[in-house]
């Protein structure tokens, strides 16, 4: 029987502390206080749908709902969200078709003056993510925008699915972006995700899920805050914003 020396066995318990030691924990989530001035609370998911020429309350091709990937104020119900970026992703799973149905995202700043876009789905069944064309104004720091996402049928321009919340884009400090620019990406989700700035922290995680699929930060991130059952659907491509 071959031998193993101290040495080699104390090496090698070295090396799997230093390699435990750079993997970064699961993204964890942590919210920050709701503003005080949201009036209605928003809406993560829809309720339900009125079918779109499929059976009442069933979604094209799945019993998932239109959903915003986005974190929830349990008490409240309001569904509010930070970013530092000037035009940020917004993410949704979608249950319809590009057959049956298209979308409508709307953004709406403190004086409620609305920018409407339209925008086509796909084929599949998936997560989305809708970005603000660069054409268009971006958000203003410390200012809150309500947002809504709805889905019309093809047929007669009638919504059948809506959600609805807010969104108010942060400054970045410098502290905060001195350590981003040292992160890994696995380590900026969880950076952003404890500074409470969820739309970075969710655009990072997606990406890493698509070029490292063993990556967990994608599925602890949304398990933190409540949307577990949204973790493996997949991404597909779309959608282009369109201003009406």
């Amino acid at each position: 029987m071959q031998k193993i020396s101290l040495a080699a066995i104390t090496l090698t318990l070295i090396y799997y502390v230093q390699v435990q030691a750079q993997l970064p924990n699961p993204p964890i989530f942590v919210a920050p206080p709701p503003p005080a001035d949201i009036g209605q609370p928003g809406k993560r998911a829809s309720a339900g749908s009125r079918g779109c020429g499929q059976d009442v309350n069933q979604p094209v091709s799945s019993q998932k709902q239109l959903t915003a990937l986005l974190p929830i104020y349990p008490k409240s119900e309001q569904v509010f969200a930070t970013t530092i970026a000037e035009r940020p992703d917004f993410w949704f799973y979608v249950p319809y078709s590009s057959s049956v149905a298209y979308g409508e995202f709307v953004l709406e700043d403190e004086a409620q003056n609305q920018t409407i876009y339209k925008t086509s789905l796909t084929e599949a069944p998936g997560i989305v993510n809708l970005r603000l064309p660069s054409t268009v104004a971006p958000l203003q720091i410390g200012t809150q925008y309500r947002w809504y996402f709805n889905i019309y049928c093809n047929k007669n321009n009638q919504i059948v699915a809506d959600v609805e919340g807010y969104v108010k884009r942060a400054p970045l400090s410098s502290n905060l972006k001195t350590q981003l620019e040292k992160a890994t990406p696995s380590q900026q989700v969880a950076l952003y995700g404890a500074n409470g700035i969820w739309f970075e922290s969710l655009s990072v995680a997606s990406e890493l899920r698509r070029t490292q699929p063993q990556n967990s930060s994608w599925n602890a991130l949304l398990q933190s805050v409540g949307l577990k059952d949204m973790a493996n659907e997949p991404k597909v491509e779309c959608c282009n914003l369109e201003i009406q």
